[in-house]
């Protein structure tokens, strides 16, 4: 009879990554084509994403309670899947903020910002895509650099959209409004910083 096959945790971890990815691009897809009317299906979608990302997780976490030996520290596995799980958590609540302050049409620039994001995440799908082979790869290193310029790249936005909107607008429900939006915006950014700034630790652990 064949041996039981071993359970594919660096799979599973990209498969995490998947659910990021599919989460950002349905993010910008959703803002580049704005209409009241559907989104309670678009955060219906968004949703299913994000509570298919936690079963998974919770599946990753279950076959790792049970295991003798894993490919790299219980610790290190447990904590890149909750991080790529709060980049699609991050991701989600931008949509739910932007139902729940019942935004009518979304402002131009946040458009760059969907983009920044959707290149963030790439690059963190990439970089654990790498993980399984990070003594060989010739990739990881730049990805990891890649994500944090991108990271880098939405506090510009995030800073310089704020700024703007403090010179352009006098309306404080607006102001209010789209400062929590563009801080949601950065968040997911800095999820994906997390994740790539971990598994570089996990590689200078491992090295």
């Amino acid at each position: 009879m064949a041996g039981k096959k071993s359970y594919d945790y660096f799979e599973a971890l990209l498969g995490l990554s998947k659910f990021s990815l599919n989460a950002t691009e349905l993010l910008k897809k959703t803002l580049s084509n704005f209409q009241v009317s559907n989104l309670d299906e678009k955060i219906r979608e968004m949703h299913n994403i994000e509570h298919s990302a936690d079963i998974a997780k919770h599946d990753m976490i279950e076959h790792l309670v049970k295991e003798f030996l894993p490919p790299i520290e219980r610790e290190d596995i447990i904590s890149v899947a909750q991080q790529i799980d709060d980049v699609t958590d991050a991701v989600e609540d931008v949509l739910l903020y932007i139902d729940m302050f019942n935004v009518k049409k979304i402002r131009p620039e946040i458009l760059k910002f969907t983009e920044t994001i959707e290149a963030c995440c790439k690059s963190m799908y990439v970089s654990v895509e790498e993980l399984r082979n990070f003594r060989r790869s010739k990739k990881l290193h730049a990805e990891v650099v890649e994500v944090n310029r991108l990271e880098e790249e939405g506090d510009t936005l995030y800073i310089n959209g704020v700024k703007n909107m403090y010179k352009t607008s006098t309306d404080p429900v607006e102001l209010m409004v789209w400062t929590e939006i563009y801080r949601k915006l950065e968040k997911c950014c800095d999820a994906c910083e997390d994740v790539a700034n971990e598994i570089e630790s996990i590689v200078m652990k491992n090295s």
